[in-house]
């Protein structure tokens, strides 16, 4: 895949470029990921409102995505 950096006037990074048939690929294997781009309900947002919170109150609550799969295996 041969990605391009999309930058700004300033040379700041604005996004990315995905070159269509990776992009047809990344939906097969993903395909909810049409709707990553659609507004979040309230309720999404006062929830990921609160772990922020949590994590700025207690950041070693905060576990590292592996773990987090080993838990949930269990």
């Amino acid at each position: 895949m041969k990605l391009q950096i999309v930058k700004d006037s300033k040379g700041k990074d604005t996004g990315v470029f995905i070159p269509f048939e990776d992009w047809i690929a990344i939906k097969q294997i993903y395909p909810e990921i049409e709707i990553a781009d659609q507004e979040l309900s309230q309720w999404e947002k006062d929830l990921i409102d609160q772990r922020l919170e949590k994590i700025k109150n207690d950041p070693k609550s905060l576990k590292a995505g592996q773990e987090l799969i080993e838990e949930l295996k269990k």
